[in-house]
C-alpha cells in the first residue's frame, strides 16, 4: 500500500510541476486517455472529456502571466485498489486554494481523471494556519 501512496504521490507532484513549468506535453500525458475525465478550475465551468481538459490547460500554461502554484499537505485516500484522491492546498501568491486530484490506475500507471479547485472559505493564510483537510473514512 506505501508504494501505492508513493507513486501516486508522484504523480500529483509532476502535475503541479507541469503546471509551474508550463510543460503542456508532460501536463498532457498525466490525464488518463482511455477514461472518462473533468476538470473544474478556480470559478470555472465544468469540462468534460480529455479535448476539452486539454485545451484548457493550453490555454492556461500558454499565458504570458507566470504563476507560482504550490501544492501544500497533500492527504491521499485510496478508494480501492485502483483508485485514489489526493485533497492538498494550492498556494499562489497570496492566494490559498483546496484542490482535489482524482488518479485511476490506467494501463498500469496512475493518471489523472479529475482535477478541481477552489477558494478556501474564509482569510487567507499560510496552510500551517489552516485547518487540515479531513478525508471520510
Amino acid at each position: 500500500m506505501r508504494a501505492r501512496q508513493t507513486d501516486i504521490l508522484i504523480r500529483n507532484e509532476a502535475f503541479y510541476t507541469a503546471f509551474t513549468t508550463r510543460d503542456l506535453t508532460a501536463m498532457a500525458s498525466l490525464w488518463a486517455s482511455e477514461m472518462h475525465v473533468s476538470c473544474i478550475h478556480p470559478g470555472g465551468t465544468p469540462l468534460f472529456g480529455r479535448d476539452a481538459v486539454i485545451a484548457s490547460w493550453a490555454r492556461i500554461l500558454s499565458s504570458p502571466v507566470r504563476s507560482s502554484l504550490q501544492c501544500l499537505e497533500p492527504k491521499i485516500h485510496l478508494l480501492s485498489e485502483d483508485l485514489a484522491i489526493v485533497v492538498c492546498f494550492e498556494q499562489s501568491g497570496g492566494e490559498m486554494l483546496s484542490a482535489t486530484n482524482i488518479f485511476a490506475l490506467e494501463n498500469g500507471r496512475w493518471v489523472l481523471v479529475h482535477h478541481q479547485a477552489g477558494p478556501v472559505a474564509g482569510e487567507t493564510g499560510s496552510a500551517a494556519d489552516m485547518p487540515a483537510p479531513r478525508l471520510l473514512q
